[in-house]
């Protein structure tokens, strides 16, 4: 990792345990994600500055590590601190503005070598790993960082995709709950089934057909006005449902009474 021995170079002469090593690996990741280091202790001093580097003093207790930060917008503070535990490192991130608070424990023999504490090359383990967790588990999101990515969503046209997506997939189906459907409502509590109790009421919704109120095209005949050699005009009451005759080929036409409804 670009920097670490840099650092590591300037502080191994004051490091004699595995925890300062741990402890000088997270404060270098903390520095890549954009803050210096002001200070040790939680109290702002007056000779607070930022810096890349550990301030002096800063692995004195052994059983408490604490660090202050300052991000370079100067939009976000950092509280640091690191408990030993046995053979753990409990680490303890707290941001000024917001007051939110990670956690993060490590097991220092996974990924330092006690036995070669004064050399870089050889005194660290499972590097990439030790980062991983360092920036899922304790790092915060900076938060005016957040804000300004928000912004631009907002100004971003409604007309333009997402950057995400795909113009070429189908869009998901969601059913519209926006709004129920207009039913009709009834016309009394017991008026279910009025339709096929008074089929000349005009309700839709019977369960007896009428051709004539069907709804389709209608030819034009009535059967009212009589049908010359089978019956004569008025045979059929005006509204009544009549099934016209029909005359296949080669037999004999039956005549058919009308019914009146």
């Amino acid at each position: 990792m670009a920097g670490l021995e840099l650092l590591y170079s300037t502080v191994v002469s004051n490091i004699t345990c595995p925890q300062d090593v741990v402890v000088c690996f997270v404060h270098w990741e903390i520095v890549r994600s954009g803050h210096k280091c002001l200070g040790s202790g939680d109290q702002p001093q007056q000779n607070d500055k930022k810096s890349e580097l550990l301030p002096p003093g800063w692995n004195d207790s052994k059983e408490l590590y604490t660090l202050r930060y300052q991000s370079k917008n100067d939009k976000s503070h950092l509280l640091l601190k690191a408990i030993t535990a046995d053979s753990t490192l409990i680490f303890y991130i707290m941001e000024s503005a917001t007051e939110r608070v990670s956690d993060l424990t490590v097991n220092v023999s996974d990924y330092v070598d006690a036995d070669n504490l004064q050399e870089f090359d050889r005194v660290f383990k499972n590097t990439e790993e030790l980062a991983k967790k360092v920036q899922s588990g304790l790092l915060l999101p900076d938060s005016s960082v957040k804000g300004e990515s928000s912004k631009k969503a907002e100004k971003r046209p409604s007309n333009d995709p997402p950057p995400d997506r795909d113009p070429l997939l189908i869009p998901p189906r969601n059913p519209y709950t926006s709004r129920q459907p207009r039913w009709p409502d009834p016309l009394a509590p017991f008026a279910a089934g009025g339709a096929d109790l008074d089929p000349l009421s005009g309700r839709p919704g019977g369960m007896l057909m009428d051709p004539l109120r069907s709804g389709f095209p209608r030819s034009g005949f009535d059967p009212s006005a009589g049908i010359p050699g089978r019956l004569p005009p008025g045979a059929v009451p005006p509204g009544a449902r009549f099934d016209p005759f029909l005359e296949p080929r080669g037999e004999t036409t039956r005549r058919r009474l009308p019914t009146v409804a």
